[in-house]
């Protein structure tokens, strides 16, 4: 026969249940159909028997059969014998019926089922019971139209839930939002049967919404036996303070994750305000000392207080920053929190005690506030204060404290940072503004003007330069050059490479030979240790074996200056030209560098053809000079490539463009301040590709009546006549106040030069804003300054002209060499 199982229903229910009518002496009377079908006999095999012959061993069990037993209810165990030959274990239970009168009269009924049945029954009556007999985990029972019948503890720890819920909605006593909320989810439940498993949601009351509590619930639906439906129960626990930390977490999440994104304190203050509002708070203020802004470290006054800058502020109706924030002892700013710990007030509203502080109050509508110290190293460098405003928001506790002090010491760290980094960066930018000369120069050769762009406007830091160099007899030097790379590797490469290109113009060689110079200086310096960085590779810039091709005839060759062994090789171009005012000549080589543009006096643009060699660094490969006669007023615009490489197109398109640019700006006319910032508008305000560097030049030209040229013989009779030479011509320009000066400075320098080199010796002499002594002859052997003795009879003449003239130096020629010495006028001559 089928067994009944637990889910056929509860035992002894008159449906599922067998039952049976004895009489007093125990002959069943009455067979119901459930008991035929427990046993699986029918009621006219047993009626009239025994009940004690249904036992499986009457003999062994006389002592259990569920015979009458007076008028007492009496429970038991039994195992009856099955129709089909069987045994099955029942539980039973006798019930005597009242008005037995004789002895065929029905006395009792016994009802039975299968133990296991009973035993399954026991088990789930006593869980449920247990369930809501416990008060950790909330049980509770709604019916078919989600009211609710039972439940086991409050739904909300808090007020605004009546005591009895009985027949009541959630719509009763919770906000309509949160319990459509829950609805939805029985609802659906009710519908497909499908439970639902580990729902959160927050549930506030009509009467407290404080907050509210977050509620975690899980949810199936109940049916009888026969299939009717009877409502949904749930389970559910107050997840309030998981939530909470979770969303504590993710704040400092967030709060770490922003603070790295910026080294600039008022960055960092903007970013940590717009994580923690509204996340967090309602109002948020961000004062920083102001000593975070010029990287030095802040000082406490006599009262332990810092001067604080409001540097950031985020909420609803939240002043603008940048005014002085309060300071400490102020009634409308934290105390001094050099503590460390910080400061809470739950009530901001309270009238007694902390409760009271004005800071806590400076907010309009503010119901509880936090402020804790952003501190590093023991040292207070701003102060963090969140204000919450919004009714539904529980004040702050001691976790949120906790939390708050948590970002704080990392904002302090990251302050800290922000500190260091502006001490070393003013220090490397003004490293790298004192290695560049001043924007303009207003000289005897040229008149200049300069612009300089940093591809980090942040960093501000990087290898491009630029120079202008003064030389003997009225001559300069232009140089523009560009070290691959950025930052202050590169700047400290610049600064290098910077004073030796100084240095050896002092020498006076050639531009070819001044740059085979320093490509064997560059050839020299250490490698830095890292990657191997090929050249072009750092910040964007092309590199500059990349721009030597472009523009030489080997277009769209590329050198490989990569070193060896995984260290990085140095790399860098560099343009030199020396303009000769008085001859109007300019020679210039280039070291992988863009030629210049040119537009003369009649308004053609172009550019100087030049065969540049490689990249510093390279060696192997000799560099050639190109002359070109300049008319007076023409204009030079020398440049590193990220003026002309900015993504926009090929060089030649960004050369074209560059010679446009300077044509519009009226380079030959224009004050050239202007014309380099017209020239550099057009680009971008953020970051740009590579650094750009811009200098233009105007020339001006030496007037011949300003210079005097002789030739003499190498006679010691001629010293004489070239001091009445001199003289005369100084009477001529009106400078007989520097006659002494000079007829010693020539007669010394033209008796040397007989003495020692022979003839023929050359004498000239110019006057541009100073008036230059030169005097030329075919030795090759450099002349040297040394002190005499006081018996010596010779050796004073070098020395002599070093104390009577402002500068001297000497300079080799094709013929020889050229000693020179330079005089300041006694009022400078205007120039043109």
């Amino acid at each position: 026969m089928d067994t009944p199982t637990a889910a056929d229903g509860y035992p002894f229910a008159v449906y599922n249940t067998a039952a049976a009518l004895v009489d007093g002496a125990g002959i069943l009377l009455a067979w119901t159909a459930a008991a035929e079908g427990l046993l699986g006999r029918r009621a006219e095999d047993v009626c009239g028997r025994p009940v004690t012959d249904l036992l499986a061993d009457p003999a062994a069990h006389r002592a259990e059969a569920p015979a009458p037993c007076g008028s007492e209810v009496r429970e038991g165990r039994a195992t009856l014998r099955h129709g089909s030959g069987g045994e099955l274990e029942v539980l039973f239970r006798v019930t005597p019926l009242s008005g037995a009168g004789h002895r065929h009269a029905p006395s009792h009924l016994i009802l039975a089922a299968p133990a296991d049945v009973i035993a399954r029954w026991r088990e789930d009556h006593a869980l449920a019971g247990e369930l809501f007999a416990q008060d950790r985990i909330g049980l509770a029972v709604f019916d078919a139209s989600l009211r609710l019948v039972r439940t086991n503890t409050p739904l909300l720890p808090y007020t605004g839930v009546p005591p009895d819920l009985r027949g009541l909605r959630l719509g009763d006593f919770l906000w309509a939002q949160d319990a459509e909320m829950v609805d939805a989810q029985l609802g659906r439940v009710l519908r497909t049967g499908e439970p639902v498993v580990g729902f959160t949601t927050l549930a506030r009351t009509l009467e407290d919404p404080r907050g509210g509590r977050f509620l975690t619930f899980s949810a199936f639906r109940l049916q009888e036996p026969g299939g009717q439906l009877l409502g949904v129960a749930v389970t559910y626990t107050d997840t309030t303070e998981e939530h909470r930390a979770q969303e504590r977490l993710a704040v400092l999440h967030r709060a770490t994750a922003a603070l790295g994104g910026s080294l600039s304190a008022e960055q960092t203050s903007r970013d940590l305000a717009d994580v923690l509002v509204p996340a967090f708070a309602d109002r948020v203020a961000v004062d920083v000392a102001d000593a975070v802004f010029d990287g030095s470290e802040p000082v406490p006054d006599r009262y332990g207080r810092v001067a604080q800058r409001r540097t950031a502020t985020a909420g609803a109706g939240a002043e603008e920053p940048g005014s002085e924030a309060p300071a400490g002892g102020d009634d409308l700013a934290p105390p001094p929190l050099a503590q460390g710990r910080g400061f809470l007030v739950r009530d901001a509203r309270g009238s007694t005690g902390d409760q009271a502080a004005g800071w806590a109050r400076a907010v309009p509508g503010a119901r509880s506030a936090i402020s804790a110290p952003l501190s590093a190293r023991d040292t207070q460098l701003g102060t963090l204060t969140l204000w919450r405003t919004e009714p539904d928001r529980p004040a702050f506790d001691e976790a949120d404290l906790v939390l708050v002090r948590e970002v704080a010491a990392r904002v302090g760290l990251a302050l800290d940072n922000a500190r260091r980094y502006t001490r070393e960066h003013l220090a490397a930018v003004s490293l790298q503004r004192s290695l560049l000369p001043p924007a303009t120069a207003d000289m005897a050769a040229v008149r200049t003007a300069s612009v300089y762009l940093p591809a980090d406007p942040v960093g501000g830091v990087s290898g491009d330069w630029y120079d202008v160099i003064p030389l003997s007899s009225a001559r300069v030097a232009l140089v523009v050059g560009d070290v691959v790379g950025h930052g202050l590797r590169a700047t400290a490469s610049m600064g290098r490479l910077r004073t030796a290109v100084r240095t050896l113009a002092d020498l006076d060689p050639e531009p070819d030979e001044l740059l085979t110079h320093l490509d064997d200086l560059v050839m020299q310096l250490p490698a830095e240790p890292g990657p191997v960085e090929r050249a072009g590779a750092a910040g964007g810039a092309e590199s500059p074996e990349r721009i030597g091709a472009a523009h030489g005839p080997d277009r769209g060759r590329v050198l490989d200056t990569a070193s060896d062994g995984g260290r990085d090789s140095f790399a860098a171009t560099c343009l030199y030209a020396v303009y000769d005012p008085v001859s109007g000549r300019c020679a210039l080589a280039s070291a992988g560098h863009p030629p210049p543009a040119l537009l003369e006096p009649d308004g053609t643009a172009s550019y100087i053809e030049l065969n540049p060699g490689p990249p510093l660094g390279v060696g192997g490969l000799p560099f050639e000079k190109a002359v070109v006669d300049l008319a007076p007023g023409s204009v030079l615009a020398l440049y590193t490539d990220g003026l002309i490489e900015r993504g926009e197109g090929d060089v030649d398109e960004g050369m074209a463009q560059l010679r446009e640019r300077l044509v519009r700006a009226d380079a030959l006319h224009s004050p050239l301040h202007g014309v380099v910032q017209q020239v550099v508008a057009g680009l971008p305000p953020t970051r740009l590709p590579d650094d750009v560097t811009l200098l233009v030049a105007r020339t001006r030209c030496v007037p011949p009546e300003d210079t005097a040229t002789w030739t003499l013989d190498a006679d010691p009779a001629v010293v004489a006549e070239a001091r009445e030479l001199v003289a005369r011509q100084l009477a001529v320009w009106g400078l007989e106040s520097l006659l002494f000066t000079t007829e010693l400075v020539v007669s010394e320098l033209v008796t040397n030069a007989i003495r020692y080199a022979g003839g023929p010796v050359g004498l000239r002499m110019i006057r541009t804003d100073v008036l230059t002594c030169e005097v030329s002859d075919p030795s090759g052997t450099q002349p040297r300054m040394r002190r005499a003795r006081a018996t010596d009879e010779g050796g004073r003449g070098l020395y002599l002209v070093a104390q009577l003239t402002s500068r001297w130096g000497s300079r080799y020629t094709r013929q020889g060499k050229t000693i020179w010495a330079e005089q300041p006028l006694p009022r400078p001559l205007p120039l043109g």
